[in-house]
């Protein structure tokens, strides 16, 4: 195993071991940056929940207030009038059954989001095997999945995160860039927690985050506080 370099190290001393708040992590992220390029900033959940279990899952959407400091690439796979309107709203790529194609003949997945109308999910659905392993695969509690394809691509352009629990029971999701300004950090991460908060299962017991960690691309994880709500039964 490769030994973790001087610079990784010195970040890793500067964490202490206790839960810091949402503006203590942030600044102190921005204290042990050593990487020369803007990294990705990160909050990872992990939930007390069985994902196995339906009525378990975890997962929904939330838009960013401060976007993620990425151009988001869209693809609209529709029809008609619906491929102007994608065309109109800023779409990257559009078309219908040829994109299907080009998708299945190509393996074609040089794009971060997918929206479909509703009457080409026939043929989308065949695209399983290609989008679901990539979190591409449109779906209709994500919103991508819809007859307006304008306002599905202005919010994925204006920084639209969806979050799924993986299979260990973990949300990962970014939250914007090293290079934002602390409180616009700070915000965005605060907007995701209480997301995935809202979205508690009825059927989740216990404690329902169980730990939760803020790191960017090159730096060690800060564990954060996370305050739950308490709810009457």
């Amino acid at each position: 195993m490769r030994k973790p370099g001087k610079q990784y190290t010195s970040a890793v001393n500067q964490v202490e071991t206790r839960s810091y708040e949402l503006p203590e992590a942030v600044a102190l992220l921005k204290k042990i940056k050593f990487a020369k390029f803007d990294e990705t900033v990160e909050v990872h959940l992990r939930l007390g929940v069985d994902p196995k279990h339906a009525d378990q899952m975890v997962r929904g959407t939330v838009v960013m207030p401060n976007g993620l400091g990425k151009d988001k690439k869209v693809l609209v796979i529709a029809s008609g009038d619906k491929i102007r309107e994608a065309q109109e709203a800023g779409a990257d790529y559009f078309g219908g059954e040829e994109m299907v194609n080009k998708i299945q003949s190509e393996g074609w997945v040089d794009y971060d989001a997918m929206i479909a109308t509703p009457d080409m999910m026939r043929s989308v659905g065949k695209l399983g095997k290609v989008l679901g392993p990539r979190g591409l695969m449109p779906n209709p509690k994500t919103g991508t999945v819809t007859v307006d394809v304008a306002k599905a691509i202005r919010e994925i352009k204006a920084g639209k995160v969806e979050f799924r629990v993986d299979k260990t029971g973990i949300i990962h999701a970014p939250v914007g860039k090293l290079s934002f300004a602390p409180e616009k950090l700070v915000e965005n991460a605060s907007t995701l927690i209480q997301a995935v908060l809202k979205a508690k299962p009825a059927a989740a017991k216990g404690k329902y985050v169980k730990s939760a960690t803020m790191c960017s691309t090159m730096s060690p994880g800060i564990a954060l506080e996370v305050v739950e709500a308490k709810q009457s039964q």
